[in-house]
C-alpha cells in the first residue's frame, strides 16, 4: 500500500491530500529515509512525521486491506513509538 493511502487509511491523516502535502514537504519519513507518495510501506516499517513542534513516529503492525479502518482499530494497525 502506497504511504499516502496508509497515513489515510490508518487515521494518522484525514485526508489523503494532507497525507499528500506532508510528503510533498519532506515531513514524512519511512525507515528515516524521506518518503514519496508513490513509496509503499510494509510490516516493520517505521514512519516518522516531524511536525513543527514534535516528532511521532509509528511502527507498521500490518497493513489495512479496506480503503478505511475505525478510529478505534488503529492500534492494530500501528503502533506509536515515541
Amino acid at each position: 500500500m502506497r504511504i499516502d493511502k496508509f497515513l489515510n487509511s490508518v487515521n494518522i491523516t484525514k485526508r489523503r491530500s494532507i497525507s499528500q502535502d506532508m510528503i510533498e514537504n519532506g515531513v514524512v519519513l519511512i525507515n528515516d529515509a524521506v518518503a514519496k507518495a508513490s513509496k509503499n510501506v510494509a510490516v516493520g516499517d517505521i514512519i516518522t512525521i516531524n511536525y513543527l513542534n514534535f516528532t511521532k513516529k509509528y511502527k507498521i503492525l500490518q497493513i489495512p486491506q479496506s480503503k478505511s479502518t475505525p478510529k478505534s482499530l488503529q492500534e492494530e494497525y500501528v503502533k506509536e513509538i515515541s
